[in-house]
């Protein structure tokens, strides 16, 4: 099962691809237009029988707002321009026969949490597509994270490897060492190699903090220290760690077949290709995309 974190692609194409690219309307399409060669090149390296395509629709109305007013506020607010465009990948994925899936109150990332662990009820392994780091608190056996754009796969013993935490304590690690992309601020002090240190033989933050006195003798750098930053921002940990938790419970209406890739409406993607005014070549690589039997 193929889950992808669009979002990700869509951005990358924004702020990778010159907004001269215009459409016959003479609006951007630079986002767009990198997102399908993206997702052309996915669909035809990996051929999935069930896939689905999760959006950020709740770019300032995600539930994790109220945790924390200041969650993502370092982004700029989507423009109109941007908006438009994810509006036209996400008429794309339905032309193409996928899944696509959106919430005003969860992330993308919540979406595929709650399709990761459906798929796994059901002795399947899923591949997410994503750079997200986040994502992978969601791995079990059999499954990786796909940075498709590095040609990287990650399985839960390369994200050992990587942040010296298992993948279900991804949240904790992000707890104690924050996420500038979404503003999550973790511990002030705490990097990467202290937090896996703090994290080592299984330990979550509410067995760290239960008893905080051992930390200063452990045999990291600047022990004490550390054991006094964690008793400064024992509640920023906490809160850090519930916005970087993804939600594998939201009420999606739908079941395992529904997200089978149904194949492409070739009416619907040829009127979205002349809306967008694509050239031959990516035109010709969407329509040559076929679901398996």
């Amino acid at each position: 099962m193929l889950l992808v974190d669009a979002s990700v692609y869509i951005f990358r194409a924004w702020f990778s691809l010159p907004e001269s690219m215009v459409g016959p309307d003479g609006q951007p399409i630079h986002a767009a237009y990198g997102f399908a060669d993206f997702l052309a090149g996915l669909l035809a390296e990996t051929g999935p029988a069930h896939a689905a395509i999760a959006f950020d629709e709740s770019l300032d109305s995600s539930f994790r707002n109220e945790i924390d007013p200041d969650y993502k506020a370092n982004r700029e607010p989507a423009p109109p321009s941007l908006k438009a465009q994810i509006a036209a990948c996400m008429q794309l994925c339905r032309a193409l026969g996928l899944a696509t899936l959106s919430s005003p109150r969860y992330e993308a990332d919540d979406l595929i949490g709650t399709l990761a662990v459906r798929a796994r009820q059901q002795g399947r392994a899923v591949t997410i597509v994503s750079t997200d780091k986040d994502l992978a608190q969601l791995l079990a056996e059999g499954d990786c994270l796909y940075d498709y754009a590095r040609g990287l796969r990650l399985d839960p013993a390369a994200i050992i490897e990587r942040f010296g935490v298992r993948c279900a304590q991804i949240p904790d690690y992000l707890g104690l060492v924050g996420d500038a992309v979404d503003n999550i601020p973790g511990v002030a002090g705490i990097g990467a190699k202290t937090a896996a240190a703090l994290l080592a033989d299984g330990r979550d933050l509410d067995t760290l903090y239960a008893d905080l006195d051992p930390v200063a003798a452990m045999p990291i750098r600047g022990a004490a220290a550390v054991r006094r930053k964690l008793e400064a921002g024992r509640d920023a940990a906490f809160r850090s760690r519930e916005l970087a938790r993804i939600v594998t419970e939201v009420p999606l209406d739908l079941e395992h077949g529904d997200i089978r890739w149904r194949g492409t409406d070739p009416a619907a993607l040829a009127t979205w290709c002349d809306q967008l005014g694509l050239g031959q070549r990516l035109r010709q690589r969407l329509a040559g995309l076929r679901a398996p039997a």
